[in-house]
């Protein structure tokens, strides 16, 4: 199984205008965080973990010309923003795109995504076909996944396993039977927002005193705001077997 870290960042204190902080003047290639996603590809089979506003970028970025379905974790616009961008795949691969999402993304994405779903539907627009995630495990072919119920102050978000890897974006609780889930997993990624406390999200201090208290070989952080700092300064701060997430950081598992 290989993993791609198609973003890193998220919509959370990044600036729309020019800023002249640290991070974002840095020239390290590590600074520059798109909003957080990862590509799997297993059997065949080549899935994308959230479609943020950076998607296409993304796509093109990593010369994707596969994709076969979009599993998504939460509603949040930062995460289903580019989902029209799949109609390149719809022509080019002739078929309806998978997406594998929670009953209330669906309701987002249906409300936000409307003219996907009309009846009567204008030429070129995406065409999706939705798969409903609860609690189970499902399969997107071959490729067998595991969701994880973790909360977004008082949002639900669904987490991944995938064998003896773990995703988790955008929480800042999880209850001990989902922890349970977690547990064993060689590989844990996990959201760490910035160094100060934050309403919906770990910050870097929780995220790394749960990643200890899970105990996997390795861990990697993402969903960082800018505020968290620059990429090599955080790693200094980190214990040996976490590492700050970037962009474009590849893993075969």
């Amino acid at each position: 199984m290989k993993i791609t870290f198609l973003g890193t960042g998220t919509s959370q204190g990044v600036p729309v205008i020019a800023c002249d902080c640290e991070v974002c003047l840095s020239e390290n290639k590590k600074d520059k965080r798109l909003r957080s996603s990862i590509m799997i590809e297993d059997k065949g089979k080549v899935i994308v973990i959230d479609t943020g506003p950076d998607f296409r970028q993304q796509m093109l970025r990593e010369n994707v010309q596969q994709l076969d379905a979009v599993v998504f974790t939460h509603e949040h616009k930062d995460h289903i923003a580019g989902l029209d961008d799949v109609r390149a795949f719809n022509f080019k691969q002739q078929k309806d795109m998978d997406i594998y999402a929670s009953p209330e993304v669906q309701t987002a994405l249906i409300r936000e995504f409307h003219y996907a779903f009309a009846e009567f539907k204008y030429p070129g627009v995406p065409s999706l076909a939705l798969h409903t995630i609860e609690d189970d495990a499902f399969s997107v072919g071959e490729v067998d996944l595991l969701p994880i119920n973790v909360w977004h102050y008082k949002m639900p978000v669904k987490g991944f396993r995938l064998k003896n890897f773990t995703y988790i974006t955008d929480a800042n609780r999880i209850e001990e039977a989902e922890l349970e889930k977690m547990r064993g997993s060689e590989i844990i990624v996990l959201n760490a927002l910035r160094k100060t406390d934050h309403i919906s999200h770990f910050n870097l201090y929780e995220a790394i005193e749960l990643l200890k208290e899970l105990n996997p070989k390795k861990a990697y952080l993402t969903h960082i705001s800018h505020y968290l700092g620059q990429h090599d300064e955080v790693q200094k701060e980190l214990p040996d077997f976490i590492e700050l997430a970037y962009d474009g950081l590849k893993l075969t598992i």
